[in-house]
């Protein structure tokens, strides 16, 4: 009777033991299987809050998956459902199901290089990141303002104006607005050394105030060897007590400025104009590079009061209002 029992349960075990083998080497070739052998490159848009069938259709309409439930048991196998990461990802046709999901999950989306110059204004990156489709140009500007952004990152002003390092940047479009203006202002923190710290105390400025004089420096132009015997005559005049007036804090906040700085524009009653001012303006009026901040923090030692353009790239520098006024006669006056 035993053995009459016992050979329909081993016949069912060998079958089934049979039917999983088999099931599961179906499954496997699946999972290692893509569904073309041709190199194809295709964008994929994972938006946030999107669910895990959500994934699976979207793939499936990219082609890039053949059977959504396997796909489906594959990714509770490893855990994946909860885990998959928004983004645009590129994605190859000729990679496996296993492949895919090992991507979604690392999150290795798209990254785009954008180059942000020194002296952009937060406007012009704001205007790059959306012409490169990285951020909304509004919304951009918005963030750039949010209070509760700025004192989170720890800045005292109305925007993170100056505080955008520049750089080449690799961005993907899922960051959003706020962690782009987090991501380019932690740059800067990296690059501030503890020796530059130190330094802004011992000349006793602030990190605002530092980062405010070297945004004027950047906007007067210069080679890299000008920059800190521009710095010196900006400490200078702080020193004592002139007003910086500086061409580029007059045009910070003019809207479609045409190149043309006219005495109008020199009389403005702004905060930021220089010629009305004295002192620093209230906060930066560009993004400046590290060349421009070593400037502000070393000036060169000298007793510069003024400089002119040369309108070659150089500076013509005096000490001097006699000398400077000669200075202009020759280099601008004339010219004209």
């Amino acid at each position: 009777m035993i053995r009459k029992r016992i050979k329909p349960l081993l016949a069912f075990f060998l079958i089934a033991t049979a039917s999983f083998l088999l099931l599961s080497m179906i499954f496997l070739n699946y999972v290692e299987s893509p569904v073309e052998f041709i190199d194809r490159y295709v964008a994929v848009e994972i938006p946030p809050g999107a669910s895990f069938r959500d994934v699976t259709d979207i793939l499936r309409k990219k082609g890039l998956i053949r059977y959504k439930e396997a796909f489906y048991l594959l990714a509770l196998l490893e855990k994946a459902p909860e885990r998959i990461k928004a983004g645009e990802y590129e994605l190859i046709s000729s990679m496996s199901p296993g492949d895919i999901l090992d991507k979604l999950l690392e999150g290795k989306v798209k990254g785009y290089r954008v180059p942000i110059p020194e002296g952009f204004t937060l406007r012009q990156i704001a205007a790059r990141l959306a012409a490169n489709s990285l951020a909304d140009e509004k919304r951009f500007v918005d963030s750039a303002y949010d209070e509760e952004l700025l004192s989170s990152l720890g800045i005292e002003g109305e925007s993170v104006e100056g505080y955008l390092f520049p750089d080449t940047y690799v961005l993907s479009r899922s960051m959003g607005e706020e962690k782009i203006i987090r991501f380019m202002v932690t740059q800067l923190r990296r690059k501030i050394t503890f020796k530059m710290s130190e330094r802004m105390s011992e000349i006793g400025l602030s990190m605002r105030e530092v980062l405010t004089l070297a945004s004027i420096i950047e906007k007067e132009g210069g080679s890299v060897e000008e920059k800190p015997l521009i710095s010196a005559v900006f400490h200078n005049r702080l020193k004592r007590g002139m007003k910086l007036q500086s061409d580029p804090t007059v045009i910070y906040d003019i809207e479609d400025f045409d190149g043309n700085i006219t005495r109008g524009h020199l009389m403005r009653k702004t905060p930021y104009n220089t010629y009305i001012i004295r002192g620093l303006p209230p906060g930066p009026i560009c993004n400046p590079g590290m060349d421009a901040i070593i400037a502000a923090l070393y000036p060169a030692p000298v007793n510069y009061l003024y400089f002119v353009s040369k309108n070659n790239g150089a500076h013509h520098f005096s000490s001097n209002l006699l000398d400077h006024n000669k200075a202009v006669i020759k280099y601008q006056i004339k010219r004209k």
